[in-house]
């Protein structure tokens, strides 16, 4: 379930103490008593809130997204991976910080305390938990065990080629940014272009009118000196996916040119999933506590766009699809279809203190998956390799025809 943030709920959720400790340190709210305030009941200090000047409450409010954002497991996780980091020259102050916020009441209490107590940890931390909300990573093989160069020049080295490529190309990228993290075994590198100006209709200083911006986009690199991989995010054209990919390898990595990538010839096996009886293996202690396939999506294997997809409710009847696909197939010959999709619903306890919720896996031949790469993901990935469904070399699984169109 979505999480939406206001300032009202912002109160409640934060500890009166934590608020007070963080307006003092602005230098506001002087007279007001935050230890009569009721937890959970910020009335007050709501009304105090309002009448503040526009500009110092926008400030303020952004530092409170950036903290309600974090204030989730994820949020938590990705806090003490920056923390890991951060306190790798002293393994007892880091087990001390994790084990203090470990015993706070709730993740709110956790982000405010890090945000106040811990601002070294806080920019990495905020980093990481967005990479971890963003699909469709590209990944890239092939690239060596050269460890990452972390230089200013380097740095430097990669920031003015993404600019003078999509200055030369797209006409945007006049600047750039390009910060390096370090999140275990891996490499993080978020690189902020200059993105077109942009225009838009804004209130400011009680005007209502158009104000023009120059926002930044982002380029996410995820280097993996033990594998050998990179991870690519990057929402444009994918003409820029190699290059990017290249400027990467002679700047960071320091090689001559971006090495050929194999090909990657594995696919997911779906035409298992389109069978009755089909069961999914997850792990004790997962969390997991089933999965069911609830849309179908075939392809015709000789007449291209011809489709047929399929869909039911499986909150009662986890085979209500394949009831469905009985019913079909009485005038419709499937073996003149391969799946090309899939929709897995799967039930989770992500919260011991909250009901299971339903998290969506949509699966597209011929390797694409909805899935991120956070905790839950990865889960969730386990379970499809642990069933049989995970991306396998097509010899593998045998000769399987390729749809006229996936």
């Amino acid at each position: 379930m979505a999480r939406h943030y206001s300032t009202r709920s912002f109160f409640r959720q934060v500890p009166n103490a934590l608020l007070a400790r963080y307006f003092a340190g602005r230098g506001l709210f002087k007279d007001l008593d935050f230890a009569a305030m009721k937890e959970t009941k910020p009335d007050a200090l709501f009304e105090a809130w309002l009448e503040l000047p526009e500009d110092q409450r926008k400030t303020m409010d952004a530092e409170f997204q950036e903290i309600f954002e974090l204030s989730c497991e994820k949020g938590f996780r990705a806090i003490i991976d920056e923390a890991r980091w951060q306190m790798q020259a002293d393994p007892e102050g880091l087990t001390a910080f994790v084990e203090t916020l470990s015993a706070l009441p709730n993740h709110y209490h956790r982000a405010m305390v890090t945000y106040l107590d811990h601002p070294e940890c806080w920019k990495g931390a905020t980093r990481f938990y967005h990479a971890d909300t963003l699909p469709y990573w590209r990944k890239r093989k092939n690239l060596g065990h050269k460890p990452a160069a972390v230089d200013e020049a380097s740095l430097q080295q990669l920031a003015d080629q993404i600019r003078n490529y999509f200055h030369r190309t797209e006409g945007r990228g006049n600047n750039c940014v390009v910060e390096p993290f370090r999140r275990g075994e891996l490499d993080y590198f978020f690189a902020y272009p200059e993105d077109y100006t942009q225009q838009s209709i804004e209130w400011v200083d009680g005007e209502f009118a158009p104000r023009p911006h120059n926002p930044a986009f982002e380029v996410i690199f995820v280097y993996s000196q033990k594998d050998g991989t990179l991870d690519l995010n990057f929402r444009g054209s994918r003409k820029a996916v190699e290059p990017l990919q290249g400027m990467f390898a002679t700047t960071i990595l320091k090689l001559e040119t971006l090495p050929p990538d194999p090909k990657d010839e594995r696919i997911y096996d779906l035409s298992q999933l389109g069978q009755r009886g089909f069961n999914f293996v997850h792990g004790v202690g997962s969390g997991i506590e089933g999965a069911a396939v609830r849309k179908l999506r075939l392809s015709s294997r000789f007449n291209k766009g011809e489709r047929i997809t399929l869909e039911a409710d499986t909150t009662d009847d986890p085979e209500a699809i394949y009831d469905l696909l009985d019913k079909i197939s009485k005038a419709t010959p499937l073996h003149l279809y391969n799946v090309t999709q899939v929709e897995i619903a799967a039930t989770v306890v992500v919260d011991a203190d909250k009901p299971a919720k339903i998290v969506p896996i949509r699966i597209t031949y011929p390797n694409s998956c909805s899935l991120k790469y956070d905790e839950l993901g990865m889960k969730l990935r386990d379970m499809l390799e642990a069933s049989g469904i995970e991306p396998k070399e097509p010899e593998a699984i045998g000769e399987t025809p390729k749809p006229a169109e996936a």
